[in-house]
Parts: C-alpha cells; sequence; structure tokens
C-alpha cells in the first residue's frame, strides 16, 4: 500500500472514530440529560462540528507550518484531550449506571395497578353502578410511577454528565499544566564495566522528544538549556523527535540550542518523528548550532584520562528513508577497552545494542505513557516505559522527554530532563 493511500486510510479511520465518540457524547451529555428540542439541536450541531474540528486540527498539526496553526491546533487538541477523558470516565459509569436504571425500572414495573385488597360491593349495587356513568375516578398511582421513574433517570443521568464533565475538566487542565510546564530534573547512576576510575562521576544529561512546533517554541527550547546547563554536563544528549515541523518553519524554535553548555559537546540522533520532514535540512540546521548528529557513527569521548565511545543510531523508522539504523557501522570495531553508550531514539532498538554488547543505552519516544491508557499500551511495542532497566546485559534508561506528542497533556508521566552520572562498577 502507498504512502498517500496509508494516509487515506488512516484520516478516513479517524473521521469515523470522530463520529462514533462525538455521537456517544452527544447521547450522554446532551439528550439523556434534557428534554428540551432546542438543546438537543444545539448539541447535534456543536458534535458535527467538533466530528470535523478534530481531524482537521489533527492534519493541519502534521502537514502545516506549525507556527502558523496555533489557532486551529489549540482548540483541536484541548477538545481532543476533554474529549478522550469525558469518553474513558463515561465508560467507566456506564455498567454502574446501567444498573441502576434497570433498578429503578424493576421497582416500577412491581408496583400495582390497582388496589391489592378492593373493598366488596354488594352485588345489587354492582348492577346499580355498572348501570351508571363512568366517573373517572381511577388510581392515579401507574402514572405516578411512571413520572417518578423519569425524574430519577434524569437525575441520575445529569449527576453522571456533571461527574463525567467534572472529572475531564480537572483530568485534562491539569495535564495541560504538567505537560507544558517545567519538566523534572532527575540524577540517575549508572554503574558500567570498564569505566575507567577517573571518569566516575561524568554527568551526561539527556533531553529528548521536544516536539517542537504548535505547542513547544523557542521559549521552551530555552528553558530547556537552562535547565541542562545548570546540572554542569559533561555531555549533552538529545535522542530524538526534536520537532514536528521542517527547519524552514521551526529553525527559531531550536536555536537557543546554541547556548548548550558542555564539556565536550551536544550531540543528537534523529526519532521517528524527525522523519516526517526533512531530516536533512533539521541535521545541518542543528550543526550550525554546534549540535552534532550521530548518524549511524560513533564519537570518542576522552575525559581525565579516560575514554567512552559515544554512539549514534538512526529511528527505525529510518528505514522508510533510506536511512536505516546500521549498528555495524556505528559500533563496529571499536577498542573493546572503552566502554560504549549508545544513543538510540526507541528502547526496542536495544536489543541489536545487546547483541552488539553497548554497555548502555539512551532513550526516548514513549513519554512515559503520557496519561492513561498509554502506560498500558507502550508495552505493546517497547520494552520498557520509563527509567532504567536491563536487557541482555545491556542498560537501558528510557527518558519520558521535555515535550509531548500531540495532545500535550501528562498525567502520571511528568516530562524529565535525565542525568545520568557514570559510575565504575
Amino acid at each position: 500500500m502507498s504512502t498517500l493511500m496509508q494516509e487515506a486510510t488512516v484520516a478516513a479511520a479517524s473521521i469515523v472514530a470522530s463520529a462514533a465518540g462525538h455521537r456517544y457524547l452527544y447521547l450522554r451529555l446532551v439528550k439523556d440529560v434534557t428534554a428540551s428540542a432546542r438543546l438537543r439541536r444545539a448539541g447535534q450541531a456543536t458534535a458535527v462540528a467538533l466530528t470535523v474540528l478534530v481531524p482537521a486540527g489533527v492534519l493541519a498539526a502534521q502537514y502545516a507550518n506549525p507556527a502558523r496553526i496555533a489557532w486551529l491546533a489549540w482548540p483541536a487538541f484541548v477538545w481532543v484531550a476533554l474529549a478522550a477523558y469525558l469518553l474513558m470516565t463515561l465508560a467507566v459509569l456506564e455498567i454502574p449506571v446501567r444498573l441502576m436504571a434497570r433498578t429503578l425500572r424493576q421497582r416500577t414495573g412491581s408496583s400495582p395497578a390497582v388496589p391489592a385488597q378492593a373493598p366488596r360491593v354488594p352485588v345489587v349495587q354492582q348492577a346499580h353502578f355498572a348501570a351508571a356513568p363512568v366517573t373517572g375516578d381511577t388510581d392515579p398511582r401507574p402514572a405516578e410511577d411512571t413520572a417518578q421513574m423519569r425524574d430519577r433517570r434524569l437525575v441520575l443521568a445529569r449527576s453522571v454528565a456533571l461527574l463525567a464533565t467534572g472529572t475531564a475538566v480537572a483530568t485534562t487542565s491539569y495535564g495541560f499544566h504538567r505537560g507544558l510546564g517545567a519538566p523534572d530534573v532527575k540524577i540517575v547512576p549508572v554503574a558500567l564495566r570498564r569505566l575507567h576510575p577517573s571518569l566516575d562521576g561524568m554527568r551526561i544529561t539527556m533531553a529528548s522528544d521536544l516536539h517542537l512546533g504548535p505547542f513547544f517554541g523557542r521559549a521552551h527550547t530555552a528553558r530547556m538549556v537552562r535547565m541542562i546547563n545548570n546540572t554542569s554536563p559533561d555531555l549533552v544528549a538529545i535522542v530524538g523527535d526534536l520537532s514536528d515541523g521542517s527547519a524552514d518553519d521551526l529553525a527559531a524554535h531550536a536555536a537557543p540550542l546554541t547556548r548548550l553548555s558542555s564539556t565536550h559537546g551536544a550531540f543528537f540522533v534523529t526519532g521517528n518523528h524527525d522523519y516526517r520532514h526533512d531530516v536533512d535540512a533539521w541535521i545541518a540546521t542543528l550543526a550550525d548550532f554546534r549540535v552534532t548528529t550521530l548518524r549511524n557513527t560513533r564519537s570518542l569521548i576522552k575525559h581525565r584520562g579516560g575514554a567512552i565511545d559515544l554512539a549514534g543510531v538512526t529511528d527505525v523508522t529510518g528505514e522508510q528513508n533510506h536511512d536505516a539504523p546500521d549498528y555495524d557501522r556505528a559500533l563496529g570495531d571499536r577498542d573493546p577497552t572503552h566502554p560504549v553508550v549508545l544513543l538510540a531514539h526507541q528502547p526496542v532498538q536495544v536489543h541489536e545494542a545487546a547483541r552488539h554488547e553497548v554497555d548502555l543505552q539512551l532513550s526516548g519516544h514513549t513519554h512515559g505513557g503520557a496519561f492513561f491508557p498509554g502506560k498500558l499500551l507502550v508495552p505493546l511495542t517497547q520494552p520498557v516505559t520509563a527509567g532504567l532497566a536491563t536487557i541482555d546485559h545491556t542498560q537501558l534508561y528510557v527518558s519520558r522527554g521535555v515535550g509531548a506528542s500531540l495532545p500535550p497533556i501528562r498525567v502520571g508521566a511528568p516530562p524529565d530532563i535525565t542525568v545520568i552520572e557514570l559510575r565504575r562498577k
């Protein structure tokens, strides 16, 4: 299937999913809570508008100049985040709400339609009353019970709608605050075999997933640079997904990288998002900013009488762009007395790293799951969601990143800048 057909299929699927989701939200948040025809028509129109807004915002964020479509991206992705939590909350409440509604129906259905013990009337009087006109004096309780059931179901539906809306608004607000806020700074000691005693305490400050675009701009980069410099790094590693746009559009957003300060410089490897635009233009732009790209290459870092090999491979997405990761080129024919640190955007690349006896791999990509249900989905494709682990004798550290994909929210997975302190094993 061609790339164009794949993109068309994805676009069609997103529209169908958007329509289904908004239909469900209309039923639970509008139709179930009001009998007003005017409000229902307004809800239907709003659902249609939002159904169009979501795919329009997604497509614009992928193909338009991110610096110029913020007016569309902001409302689209704020709503995407809010709708996601509305759907999740309503889905969780669906079963107990249905059980409660069923209980209400059963209680109403068991109410007697006539008195349980009607008074006995003499036969003569029965004949007399049969001939008499009907006065309309009937038992009103069936109608009252039906009205009470409607009222109770309406109260239940409105309570659920309010609970879901409050939960979604509060969670989404927190998610944006955390996702767009300053990252945490973590110090993680990592013991390496073969590390020269003089390198004990050497600092590699890593950041990943900047995702420069409509939500993260020059101020975001400048803040990250200040925070990295404050860690007094010996080496800076930027582990992929620099941007969600082209170098022509976003180079100014990345310009603060020129102020990175470290003993041995700053290094970069490509991530999957970097291949959505002209990756060569970005690599050239980073060179102008004094950031070295390790494109299936390595650099010998000599420090205080010792040395490590710093290697970098391209992202696995590069295979579709004639830029596949080449581990033999990056890791072959090296001095076995030096430990090797590999920069690779995706944690899953650790399996190849282990086969090449890499001591430590630094990765990003996962965003730590970003927000629920991300933490449940990441393990389906990646060996580690966040933090330090050992895979086949190779240590792997996965950063949660400093930026975020769309929507840019973080719940339970705050952004981070990590200082890797090398220790002698």
